[in-house]
């Protein structure tokens, strides 16, 4: 039952969270400072109540350390959201941050010294590919829906192209981070509530660096059409309303992760949080009416079929190819 409840909040509070993300990004697409801070400040004051009991409790993995994840955390963090406003589509962004897998395994190579068999390396490479077609054909939309004039054709393109290294260095850095958790774990053992915490709160004094930011965004926010929230019955800028929104289904998911993590095994919470992006994918494109091709299906299919291969999905739910029955021997 507690798994099932786990599967539920991560589909609940994820899916719904790129709803209310991509709300607030078609209004405003530079209010990714101001989102960024509202999800740290939430998980950071919760933790700060539930984890740490007031600041009462010591941390199980000293600060030192916590200091290099969150440098690394919030700029993946901040990175990630700011991509938004550099002409990314939001069906690109879910796609890109799937390709987790390939900086893994490069940072994996490099780092670590690890090898993996060919059947990874041609899983990853399936999912290289999808992105690959999916990223091809969103550079041909950008330069064809800004061809009113030249210079505004090659302006947009200069912007998603920025777009697309911020990705990729958000990815790369995400991959270093996971390699640098992992090794810390191993030395002071899983403490996910914990990292959860200092990872969101410790960053905040970065936040005074993109102080006039929010404060704009926040005043564009005030400004927006007011809405009543249902039986609440109490009236909000519309903005606000889809910000709180985005922060509290942010919570459920991350809850939900956690709960996976605690409850399921690595492959389980794999499976589900890559079904998890399809789902928003398809709600994205669906309920939005964002472009999307032939082709990026084509892409999105390789990308997942290529990280469901990499989990090696089959050998662990026991599907595995079927042996001819023995014969009975007789006397």
């Amino acid at each position: 039952m507690r798994p099932l409840f786990a599967v539920g909040l991560v589909f609940a509070g994820c899916c719904s969270n790129v709803i209310f993300l991509e709300l607030l990004v078609r209004k405003h697409p530079g209010c990714g400072n101001i989102v960024t801070f509202a999800q740290f400040f939430f998980i950071a004051v919760e933790g700060f109540l539930f984890e740490v009991n007031f600041g009462r409790k010591q941390p199980a993995i000293p600060i030192r350390y916590y200091a290099v994840m969150v440098t690394m955390f919030f700029t993946v963090s901040v990175v990630n959201n700011y991509a938004l406003n550099l002409n990314i589509a939001m069906p690109l962004h879910m796609i890109f941050r799937s390709g987790s897998l390939i900086a893994n395994m490069i940072l994996g190579i490099i780092i670590l010294k690890k090898r993996y068999s060919i059947f990874k390396y041609a899983s990853i490479a399936l999912v290289s590919v999808g992105i690959f077609i999916c990223t091809y054909m969103s550079a041909k939309q950008v330069t064809s829906h800004s061809s009113l004039s030249e210079n505004e054709g090659f302006q947009a393109f200069t912007w998603w192209l920025l777009g697309i290294g911020a990705l990729s260095f958000a990815l790369l850095m995400s991959a270093r981070m996971g390699i640098f958790q992992e090794t810390l774990y191993k030395q002071f053992g899983k403490h996910s509530k914990e990292a959860l915490f200092y990872n969101h709160a410790l960053p905040l004094p970065g936040f005074i660096f993109l102080a006039s930011d929010i404060y704009d965004h926040a005043v564009l926010f005030n400004k927006s059409e007011l809405y009543e929230v249902p039986v609440v019955g109490v009236a909000m800028p519309i903005m606000w309303f889809y910000l709180l929104m985005n922060v509290i289904t942010q919570y459920v998911c991350i809850r939900g992760v956690f709960i996976l993590t605690t409850e399921c095994t690595s492959l389980t919470v794999t499976l589900v949080v890559t079904l998890r992006k399809f789902v928003s994918l398809i709600v994205s494109i669906l309920y939005f009416q964002n472009p999307f091709t032939v082709w990026h299906w084509l892409g999105t299919l390789f990308v997942f079929i290529g990280t469901l291969m990499y989990t090696e999905v089959w050998n662990n739910l026991g599907i595995t190819r079927s042996q001819p029955p023995k014969e009975d021997k007789k006397n």
